[in-house]
């Protein structure tokens, strides 16, 4: 039986001219057909980037990609192009590029089908099948611009599956889901699998995709590190040259340090500490303590708002009769399914949007009532804006994004600022990537590049949107503490909309939100 899949000894070179950037180096993978095989790896890690070579959306530097018994290096961009419409399902981690906001739901669904050939009635009827699978029915006449972002998320997976596809590649499917959505998503994708006979590949940092895999590999610095089948059966890999890469929790545990012992014994191989024991693991510190603060104050208030896109028998109300208070110097969460009014809430204090009715009063100001250039220059004044696309300038630097948007807003220049820049940069664990154009970053960098820069210009209000929906858990949790220390330690107004667990249990509220109305504010 031929693999679906056979790369062998990829390596991928981003050449720039800040220097060269492997995001593989030597990375070996077969899939079988049928076969679902969840990829997971910390962000930076190459899984991205092996799903754009599998895609034939870029080359490998080095080494051999067979997909479908075609050689993707040699494959002609026409050629490519034909083989992704007729046998791939790609789902981008950018899924609001796979969305033409001239469409309505139910026909970017069926558009696929539509340039293949598919009668209307037909592909209507798949689209209404697949929007009814992930609960999104009610909204297969509403554009996508109107829904919110793990609403689109999903519209996007049905967009990729519509055509049945023999392989899908799925990048970060899940991301900006809640839990209940995140396992409808992963289902509709298995299914896949198992009634069409499709292979899928799916790349993740979620360790809930293993949950419908038949085999989850991982990748460390552009290389297979180990893998383990769904009975859980785990393999290191043993790759060109025969190196293998223990995990650190095994050699600490065996007391092996900076050197070891390979010897062959009666059951293999048996590696012992040859040098000094590795340092234990770290105890688990005490948070260090949070200064006294004084009572809270109201930095900004949401007062009988009303919000609805569309009109008549389309319109959709998001919330109907709001209220909420978002305390100074606190950081709060905000909480509930994709679709609840997260999105739009934010959107409405950073007077990006006013609502229908109601008031958004924001450090004293009704935001609701300020045209747009004086909206704008509030909130260079006092707002910064994490949305869900990091909005960067792909041909600037990580250290130059941060820098610009510090002297937009008239804080600091020269040195200080460069320094500013590269301090939270660093806190967020971009030390190694100050000087490297974003363009060339991973998703989860880039996402971590976007929050240094909102938290170096030292804002009143900082208002970001699932600031983790793309980042390992490790990348999470560092982000959830640097938020809550903005607010604590800082003095700022945090307001987060997140389903990440790791996020909400850093915060001082948690604000649920059902059907656009606040639950236990």
């Amino acid at each position: 039986m031929n693999p679906v899949i056979d790369a062998r000894d990829l390596f991928r070179i981003h050449r720039s001219a800040e220097g060269e950037a492997a995001a593989l180096q030597g990375l070996t993978l077969h899939v079988d057909p049928g076969e679902v095989v969840a990829v997971l790896g910390p962000s930076g890690s190459g899984k991205s980037t092996l799903l754009r070579i599998l895609a034939g959306l870029e080359r490998p530097s080095a080494g051999t990609a067979r997909v479908l018994g075609h050689d993707m290096a040699d494959l002609r961009p026409r050629r490519a192009a034909a083989l992704r419409a007729r046998s791939l399902g790609i789902v981008d981690q950018h899924y609001h590029r796979s969305l033409p906001p001239e469409l309505r739901c139910r026909e970017i669904v069926g558009l696929q089908l539509a340039m293949l050939g598919v009668a209307a009635a037909e592909r209507d009827r798949r689209a209404a099948e697949l929007l009814d699978r992930v609960g999104l029915a009610d909204a297969a006449e509403t554009a996508p611009g109107r829904l919110s972002g793990g609403e689109q998320q999903r519209i996007a997976i049905c967009a990729a599956v519509a055509h049945r596809p023999a392989l899908l590649l799925a990048d970060e499917p899940a991301g900006e889901l809640d839990a209940q959505n995140v396992a409808v998503a992963y289902e509709l994708i298995a299914e896949l699998a198992r009634d069409e006979g499709a292979t899928v590949v799916l790349v993740s940092h979620d360790p809930a995709a293993t949950t419908v895999a038949d085999r989850t590999v991982h990748i460390r610095d552009g290389r297979l590190s180990d893998e383990a089948s769904a009975g859980g059966v785990s393999a290191i890999v043993v790759g060109s040259g025969g190196w293998l890469r223990l995990p650190e929790e095994l050699l600490r545990d065996a007391g092996v340090g900076r050197l070891a012992r390979a010897e062959r014994s009666e059951h293999g191989i048996l590696i012992t500490p040859a040098g000094p024991a590795a340092a234990p693991a770290p105890e688990e510190q005490a948070p260090a303590p949070v200064p006294a603060r004084a009572a809270p104050t109201a930095a900004a208030e949401l007062r009988d708002v009303r919000m609805r896109y569309g009109e008549g028998r389309r319109a959709r109300v998001v919330l109907d009769g709001f209220d909420a208070t978002f305390a100074s110097g606190r950081m709060t969460a905000l909480t509930g399914r994709s679709g609840s009014g997260k999105s739009t809430v934010l959107r409405l204090l950073a007077g990006m949007e006013h609502p229908g009715a109601g008031e958004v009063v924001v450090l004293g100001t009704d935001v609701s009532r300020l045209d747009r250039a004086a909206a704008a220059a509030f909130r260079r004044r006092h707002v910064a804006v994490v949305a869900q696309e990091a909005g960067l300038v792909d041909y600037l630097s990580a250290t130059e994004n941060v820098t610009l948007a510090m002297a937009m807003r008239g804080i600091g220049e020269g040195e200080p600022a460069l320094e500013t820049a590269a301090t939270w940069l660093s806190r967020l664990g971009l030390g190694h990537r100050l000087e490297h154009r974003v363009a060339r970053l991973s998703a989860g960098e880039r996402q971590r590049v976007a929050i240094a820069r909102a938290l170096a210009c030292a804002p009143d209000l900082l208002l970001v949107d699932e600031p983790t929906s793309r980042l390992d858990q490790v990348n999470a949790a560092v982000v959830g503490r640097i938020l809550a220390d903005a607010a604590r330690l800082h003095g700022a107004t945090i307001v987060c909309a997140t389903h990440d667990p790791l996020v909400t249990e850093q915060a001082d509220v948690v604000m649920p939100l059902e059907a656009g109305s606040a639950v236990g504010a």
